[in-house]
């Protein structure tokens, strides 16, 4: 059984249409990369596994149990988290203190702050904020920023986790950093599903790759097979590519 299952899921804002009829599985231990044109319908699909949006059709399948109108702390609960393209850590806060919000709650919450405090750490630790634990939010770098953001998340204690354009704004040894952090997390047994536009990123890190378009699935596969199929090449370079 999939750990992941979406089925034919739709999603419109008005007369404006974001997502038609996607569908795909996700199993315990992969990492997905879900790549396509900005506008294709990425981080609304995360919100619609999440709760924070409901779709307008399809049904959302997590561990054998239909989470489709579920709220989004209730997602949560069951064992998904995300990250956010724009992070927004509690600012006046210390990274320790960030953390620890999230071990208080989600799937497996810390049965007090002691617990909490000591877990946090580990989890810093592991995204290499350990020696920046008490450093406040707001006077962290972009890199540090969005190791918190993942380091919130992983505080709820997920098995599935999505990440949302963590590499963004990233310089090279960044993303490198970023790439092992990522590799490190599936290692310890958290399923991943990850939009990202670094392809050698992707292309890095991925068991198979999604491609969106225009609200559409229009390839799904091994990622040497992703970056051969036409329809993908078309969505990103256009067909003068081809003359």
């Amino acid at each position: 059984m999939a750990l992941l299952e979406v089925e034919n899921l739709s999603k419109s804002f008005g007369g404006l249409q974001v997502l038609r009829n996607v569908d795909f599985k996700l199993h315990q231990g992969e990492i997905l990369g879900l790549i396509g044109p900005n506008g294709s319908g990425k981080t609304t699909l995360f919100n619609l596994i999440t709760g924070f949006l409901k779709p307008n059709t399809g049904r959302i399948i997590f561990k054998g149990r239909d989470i489709t109108k579920s709220q989004s702390h209730h997602v949560c609960q069951a064992g998904i988290a995300r990250t956010f393209q724009l992070v927004k850590p509690f600012a006046h806060m210390t990274a320790l203190q960030n953390a620890m919000v999230g071990r208080m709650y989600g799937r497996k919450p810390a049965q007090s702050l002691k617990e909490a405090r000591e877990e946090s750490e580990d989890i810093l630790e592991s995204t290499g904020l350990g020696a920046k634990k008490f450093n406040v939010a707001q006077s962290l770098t972009l890199s540090d920023r969005k190791r918190l953001e993942l380091a919130k998340a992983l505080a709820t204690k997920p098995e599935l986790l999505l990440i949302d354009e963590m590499m963004a704004g990233l310089n090279l040894t960044e993303t490198e950093d970023a790439i092992r952090i990522i590799k490190k997390i599936r290692d310890s047994g958290v399923t991943l599903m990850v939009v990202e536009h670094v392809m050698r990123a992707v292309l890095g890190i991925s068991n198979r790759i999604m491609v969106l378009n225009a609200g559409e699935k229009i390839a799904e596969g091994l990622p040497q097979e992703i970056m051969r199929d036409r329809q993908v090449i078309e969505a990103y370079l256009g067909k003068e590519s081809y003359a």
